[in-house]
C-alpha cells in the first residue's frame, strides 16, 4: 500500500480494515506502534506496526474482554463486562514507554457499555509493545470524572494525563508518578465550560500546544488549539485551527517524524454499525511563533 486517502477506512498488509480508532501510535526500536479502539466481537484495544507508517502490519488484541486482570497499588474496579456479561467500553487508548520500569502503560476512557455515568480512567500494563496487557482496572482521577483522554510524555521523562472532566465541561491535566501508574498531582483544571475534548499534546521549538475539540457527538466540528511554555505553566486561551469541521475530522493525536508535525484524526462514520465505516485522516500540521496551522490534503500526509 503505497498510497493512503484522508477519510478512508485503511487497510492492513493482510487487506484487512485497521481498527484503531481514537489511538495514538509509539516509536520503539525502530517500528511505529498504532494503538486505537477495537470494537468487534469482545477486542477492546487493538495493535499494529510499520516502519514507514504505510503498510501496516496487524500484531495484536492487546486488550479483550478476557484480559487478564491484576490489581495495583491504586484501589480500582477491576471489570472488564458489565453486570450483564456485555461488553464495557474503552476509549481513546493512548500508550507509553517507561524507560524505568521497562514496561508498556496504557490509560483509557472506561464506561459501562450501557451509559455514560462511570467517566473513569482504565489502566494497563505489559513487558512489550504489542503483547497481551494487564488490566489494572478503573477509577476516577482524585474523584473527578474522566472522559476522552491523552498521554504526553515531556522531555524529561515526566509524563502527564489529559482528559475532560465535570461533565467535559473542564479538562484536567494530571502529573502522573514516575512510573505511570498514577496519578500524582491535579496540575490544571482547564476552560471551564468551555465543553472541550479529544485532547492531542505536542512540543515544538520549545512551545507546548494542546489541540481539542469540541463535543458534538459523532459530528466534526471547529478544532482549537492553545498553547504554553510548560505543561504545569499559564496557557492561552483558545485558538481556532482548521475550517469549521476541522476537516472533517476529530483530533487522535500528534506525530512527530523526521521534523515534521503530523496530525492524525478520525472521521467518523456515527454510531452503531456506522462507527466501523469511521476512517482515518493525516494532515500536515505547522507550529511557528505560537501558531498551529492545519493544512488539508486529499493524500495522507506521510
Amino acid at each position: 500500500m503505497s498510497i493512503l486517502k484522508n477519510g478512508a477506512l485503511w487497510e492492513d498488509q493482510d487487506k484487512n480494515p485497521i481498527h484503531a480508532h481514537g489511538g495514538c501510535m509509539l516509536l520503539h526500536d525502530g517500528w511505529y506502534y498504532w494503538y486505537g479502539e477495537d470494537r468487534r466481537e469482545q477486542f477492546y484495544v487493538s495493535c499494529y506496526r510499520s516502519k514507514d507508517l504505510k503498510n501496516w502490519e496487524f500484531r495484536n488484541h492487546i486488550l479483550t474482554a478476557g484480559s487478564k486482570m491484576e490489581g495495583c497499588r491504586v484501589r480500582t474496579t477491576l471489570c472488564l463486562k458489565n453486570e450483564e456479561g456485555g461488553k464495557v467500553n474503552l476509549e481513546r487508548p493512548k500508550v507509553l514507554y517507561n524507560k524505568e520500569t521497562k514496561k508498556f502503560v496504557l490509560w483509557a476512557h472506561y464506561e459501562n457499555g450501557k451509559d455514560y455515568r462511570e467517566a473513569a480512567a482504565a489502566l494497563a500494563s505489559c513487558e512489550s509493545p504489542d503483547g497481551d496487557f494487564i488490566y489494572h482496572g478503573h477509577f476516577n482521577p482524585y474523584g473527578y470524572m474522566s472522559r476522552d483522554c491523552t498521554l504526553f510524555q515531556d522531555d524529561d521523562g515526566t509524563a502527564y494525563f489529559i482528559s475532560a472532566s465535570r461533565d467535559n465541561a473542564d479538562l484536567h491535566v494530571y502529573r502522573l508518578a514516575d512510573d505511570y501508574m498514577n496519578v500524582e498531582a491535579l496540575v490544571h483544571r482547564l476552560w471551564q465550560g468551555e465543553y472541550r475534548e479529544a485532547p492531542a499534546v505536542v512540543k515544538a521549538g520549545g512551545v507546548y500546544y494542546m489541540l481539542t475539540s469540541f463535543c458534538t457527538g459523532w459530528a466534526p466540528n471547529q478544532g482549537k488549539y492553545a498553547f504554553a511554555d510548560s505543561m504545569q505553566g499559564r496557557w492561552s486561551r483558545l485558538f481556532p485551527i482548521g475550517d469549521e469541521t476541522t476537516y472533517e475530522s476529530q483530533p487522535a493525536f500528534i506525530l512527530k517524524k523526521d521534523g515534521r508535525l503530523l496530525y492524525f484524526g478520525d472521521r467518523w462514520g456515527g454510531g452503531g454499525e456506522k462507527y466501523f465505516t469511521s476512517g482515518y485522516t493525516v494532515y500536515p500540521l505547522e507550529a511557528e511563533n505560537k501558531q498551529l496551522i492545519l493544512r488539508r490534503t486529499e493524500e495522507a500526509a506521510l
